[in-house]
Parts: C-alpha cells; structure tokens; sequence
C-alpha cells in the first residue's frame, strides 16, 4: 500500500503536507471521527481524499453545491481518480447502474447533496455499498448560527446512524465556537478530534469605500484597472446580478451572471466560462463561490 506521501507526490505532486494535512490524514486513517477547520486554499479536500483511497471502499461525500461537487470531481477525474454523483434529473435505472458501478468497479468517492440522501432509495442503495469515510465537506451549513443554513443538514446524524460505523470527517472554513459545537453534535461525534490551522492570511486584504451617487460607474473603473484579472463581483439579488453582469458587458468586459434564477445547464456553463478563462468576472449571489478551486482570482467586491 501507498504511503500518504506518495499519494500525495502522485497524485498532487507535492512532496509535503501543510497546514495539519498530515496528521488530520493519520487520525482518520486510524479511524477517529475528525473535525478539520482550514482556510480557503489551504487544502481540505486532500484530508479525506487521500485516506480514503488508501481505504477499501468507497468514501461518501456530502457537498452542499452541484458546482462544487462538479469541480471537485472533474479534479479528481483528472488524477485518474474516478468519483461519481446522481444527476438531478437521473432516470431510477441509471442511478442503479450508478450503484453498481461502486460495489464493483474502481469508483472510490460518491458525492452526494444532503437532500439527496433524504430518498429512501438511495440510502438504501448506499447501505449496499461498502462505505470507508463519510466526509461532511462545508460542514458550517449543519448549523442554524452557521451562514448558509440547509435544513437537510440536520437530519445528517440519523441518516449517517444507518451507514456502517465508519469514521466522520467534517471539513469547514468558517466556523465560530458556537458552530463547531453544533457540528460535533449534530453529527454526533462530541469525542471528534478537532484541527484548527491559523486563519491569518497575508496575502489578502479587505479595503471599505464610500458608496458614491454612481456605484456602477465605480465598478467599471475598478475593473476595468484590472482587465484580463479574475474577480467576482457579490449583490444580494438576483435582479441585481443581471443588471451589474449586464452593464458591465455593455463596457467590453467579459462578464458573466450567476445566480439559483439560471436553469442549471446556464449556471455549469457560466461557472466553466470561469475557470476556463473564458471570461474575467462572475457576477454572482452567495449560490457561487464556495470551494470553487480557481488560483488565480485576484477581487472580489462586495
């Protein structure tokens, strides 16, 4: 067998772990129940990943987002690493066929959103397969203080209570003391093992500007300083996301909206247009963004 480090170096090609990867890596593999709290970018999805191909079976993945379970995947594809998830619109035979292919093929990682597991069916179908890890990626959404509450989270203890007894990893970049508790309660692992790196990032820095009679206008300037850059650009609605994103394509910047309004094949091609370089700025609601893995975005406005 692999050792992490190789793993690593194969897969990754790093020749060393940082920010308690490596030891997050070792509790899980001695089957402790973990809750890893990281920064942005510091690397989270390598603590289940890596123990979990080091494991017979197949590690369940709980995201909240299709697109981040979408770019998790086609990362892991492009390893050579083969994860599945239930499209939202898949017929019942092909989420069989899905099935089958985990209890007997290569696939070692299923990602599913928590209201996925809210079907009978695939639960049971889950029950059939021989689970390793269940990893709660994004694990603040479990609690009412956390900012991007999902009901469906709450039912993840009585849910995971049917799965084999395999170890819990719950992974977060934002978490204050009153959500960790809750995440270690709601999944019910209060003897977890909790890391915690520093959230002290020197190469970020927050910058507040008085609103003018003209934000648009404002906007424009600011992007228009930083063409050819990545950045997204966050507004509280909808409506809003399409007037900016339009506005700003009017000024010959390459701009997209993003926003749970777009049917979902608009939403991946958007979010594709992104990472690809396609074009330089996502105009968004909170509905993109989290742990979409892009190096080199350089803004975000709020």
């Amino acid at each position: 067998m692999m050792l992490p480090k190789e793993i690593l170096q194969k897969y990754w090609g790093h020749s060393s772990f940082r920010n308690s990867q490596e030891e997050i890596i070792e509790a899980v593999l001695t089957n402790k129940d973990v809750v890893a709290l990281l920064p942005t970018g510091a690397g989270k999805s390598i603590c289940y990943q890596i123990p979990a191909m080091m494991k017979k079976g197949v590690c369940l993945v709980i995201s909240p987002l299709i697109s981040l379970m979408k770019d998790q995947i086609e990362q892991l594809e492009q390893k050579g690493i083969k994860a599945l998830t239930i499209k939202s619109n898949a017929r019942i035979d092909e989420i069989v066929s899905l099935f089958d292919n985990l209890k007997y093929g290569s696939c070692k990682f299923l990602y599913l959103s928590p209201e996925r597991l809210q079907s009978e069916f695939i639960l049971q179908k889950i029950k059939e397969i021989p689970i390793n890890l269940i990893a709660v990626d994004e694990a603040h959404c479990i609690s009412e203080w956390g900012h991007d509450f999902r009901p469906e989270y709450r039912n993840l203890k009585h849910i995971i209570e049917q799965i084999d007894n395999v170890p819990i990893i719950g992974l977060t970049a934002t978490a204050t003391e009153k959500v960790q508790e809750d995440i270690l309660k709601t999944l019910g692992i209060s003897d977890a093992t909790t890391f915690k790196a520093s959230f002290n990032r020197p190469n970020l820095f927050y910058e507040v500007r008085p609103k003018t009679k003209d934000v648009e206008k404002d906007i424009i300037r600011f992007v228009k300083q930083r063409m050819g850059k990545s950045g997204i650009i966050y507004c509280l609605s909808r409506k809003k996301v399409e007037e900016i994103s339009q506005v700003l394509q009017v000024n010959n910047i390459k701009a997209v909206p993003y926003h749970a309004g777009l049917d979902a094949k608009t939403r991946v091609k958007h979010q594709d247009m992104f990472l690809m370089e396609d074009c330089d700025v996502v105009v968004a609601t909170i509905a993109f963004g989290m742990g979409i893995d892009k190096p080199d975005v350089r803004f975000v406005i709020h």
